[in-house]
C-alpha cells in the first residue's frame, strides 16, 4: 500500500529493475494508469582520464576546461538555463556536418529547437522555453549529458 491508498506494483517494479540492469541505464520513469513510477539506482564510476600530453597546444585547452564546470555551476542558478530533461548524448546540429540550431548570440523564440538529447536511439529535440538571446551553449556536441544537466542559457 503506498500513503496515498493507492497499491504498489512490485512486479512492475522488479521488472523495471531488471531493464535497467539490462541496458545500463541508471534511471527509468514511466507513466501507467495516472500512476508515476521511477527506479532509479546510484552508479559509482570512475572514468579514467588520459594523461595529457606536453606541448604548446594543450596549455590553452587545460585553461578552458578549467573555466567549464564554474561556467556550469553558475548556469545552474540562472534562471535561464535550459536542463536537461532525461539522460543522452547531445547533440547541436541535425545531422553531423550540418550548421548548428543555434550559436552563442543567437536570438531563439519559444518551442525553437536548441538541440538534440539521443535517448536509446531517439531524437529528441529540445525546446527553448522562452523567448531571448542564447548567452552560453554549456554542452558540446556529442557530449554526454545527465537529468538535470545545464545546457543551454538563454535570456
Amino acid at each position: 500500500m503506498t500513503k496515498d491508498g493507492g497499491s504498489l506494483d512490485t512486479d512492475l517494479i522488479r521488472e523495471l529493475a531488471t531493464l535497467l540492469d539490462e541496458t545500463g541505464l541508471t534511471e527509468i520513469e514511466i507513466e501507467l494508469d495516472g500512476r508515476r513510477f521511477r527506479v532509479a539506482r546510484n552508479v559509482n564510476a570512475t572514468i579514467a582520464a588520459p594523461i595529457p600530453v606536453a606541448h604548446a597546444a594543450a596549455a590553452p585547452q587545460e585553461r578552458s576546461e578549467s573555466k567549464r564546470p564554474a561556467a556550469a555551476e553558475d548556469a545552474g542558478v540562472h534562471p535561464g538555463t535550459v536542463a536537461s530533461p532525461m539522460v543522452g548524448t547531445a547533440y547541436r546540429s541535425p545531422e553531423p556536418g550540418a550548421a548548428p540550431f543555434i550559436e552563442i548570440g543567437s536570438t531563439v523564440t519559444v518551442g525553437q529547437t536548441l538541440l538534440i538529447i539521443e535517448a536509446m536511439k531517439t531524437m529528441n529535440h529540445i525546446p527553448s522555453p522562452q523567448s531571448g538571446k542564447v548567452t552560453a551553449i554549456l554542452v558540446e556536441d556529442g557530449q554526454p549529458v545527465e537529468f538535470g544537466e545545464p545546457l543551454v542559457v538563454v535570456e
